[in-house]
């Protein structure tokens, strides 16, 4: 296509990028901006092979900026530890041609400092997939790079989401395992339950039981308080109890009654969310929650939207870049490398 008169890594460029522009808006932009003509099947290819070039890239420039937060992290003035904390969710996107939805997933690595204070996220999102398997590699390739990178001395290191089986999955079968790259020894994961989750249970507690709703929104208020401090699921579950002997159950509530006490009650030892606040841990998702629509609602869930799995992922591969704060770096990298290849070209005998 020649050179482009406003190069793609430009300022003017990325902030364009960030507005969720679709291939019509892209095509326009191109004309306007670099007089350039381009129709939409060449313009996929173009996608597809500046995706391929760049990917390998992404994974060491993500961990080159979470090492660099993370040292600025603790360059920070506070009496507690640095914090880089893990989050996964899913968000589901249409596929053709029947419109079926499907879960992809999404993921996010925070620093933050001493005082608790946000510095910067990279982000991983991936097209559905059974088993969601490549975002699990992915996720610890990228982890372990940023302890190859050096993260010494190591920050606190917890891992927030709900309880979703692919969420608990992980943290059981790869985070708890985990070992340092190059001390080998076995990291410490202090799991955390995000504390919206844990307070629609509250809710669903209070709509069980024969109370008028005025009562019921009292009562999911105060617990909401009681949650943060000390003890407070144990406290939580013995004013639940209470309530119970006073107004009794709903007709057909006591499973879901059940089922919202018993989901605080396992968890209890992941939701000391008085002890997380006190050491500056994060105790909401509410970051991989914002990665979901900003990695794929305002981009891959527009109306009527439906993708195929290997056209997203390259839409992704632009979305990681873009949201985590490295696609000039990157696009700056593969350019060097580019330039750096020699093509040897065999001579006639």
């Amino acid at each position: 296509m020649g050179p482009f008169s406003t190069p793609i890594s430009s300022p003017k460029w990325v902030r364009f990028a960030r507005l969720s522009p679709t291939q019509q808006l892209v095509i326009e932009r191109l004309r306007k901006d670099n007089n350039v003509s381009i129709g939409h099947e060449r313009l996929r290819a173009l996608w597809k092979e500046l995706s391929e070039q760049l990917e390998p890239l992404r994974r060491e420039q993500q961990a080159r900026r979470i090492v660099a937060l993370l040292a600025q992290a603790q360059a920070s003035s506070g009496r507690t530890r640095p914090v880089l904390s893990v989050g996964r969710d899913g968000a589901t996107v249409g596929e053709p041609p029947h419109g079926f939805f499907e879960v992809a997933t999404c993921a996010t690595i925070t620093v933050y400092d001493r005082r608790g204070k946000r510095l910067g996220t990279v982000y991983l999102g991936y097209a559905p997939q059974l088993g969601q398997d490549t975002m699990t590699t992915e996720l610890k390739l990228l982890l372990k790079e940023i302890l190859l990178q050096g993260t010494e001395p190591l920050p606190r290191l917890c891992y927030v989401t709900d309880c979703g089986s692919q969420e608990e999955s992980f943290y059981r079968r790869h985070l708890c395992p985990m070992r340092h790259p190059v001390t080998k020894r076995r990291l410490s994961w202090q799991r955390i339950v995000d504390f919206y989750h844990a307070t629609l249970r509250l809710a669903t507690i209070a709509k069980s039981l024969k109370i008028d709703d005025a009562t019921a929104r009292a009562w999911q208020r105060r617990m909401r308080g009681v949650l943060l401090q000390k003890n407070g699921v144990k406290r939580v579950l013995m004013s639940a109890a209470a309530l119970r002997k006073q107004y009794k159950l709903k007709s057909g509530t006591l499973d879901d009654f059940t089922t919202a006490v018993n989901y605080l009650r396992k968890r209890t030892k992941w939701m000391r969310y008085h002890d997380y606040r006190r050491l500056h841990l994060p105790i909401g998702s509410g970051v991989t929650e914002a990665g979901c629509k900003t990695i794929f609602t305002q981009r891959a869930k527009l109306s009527g939207m439906r993708w195929k799995k290997e056209g997203l992922q390259v839409i992704l591969t632009f979305r990681m870049l873009i949201v985590s704060n490295v696609w000039a770096v990157t696009w700056s990298e593969s350019l060097h490398r580019a330039t750096a290849t020699r093509i040897s070209i065999p001579t006639r005998a």
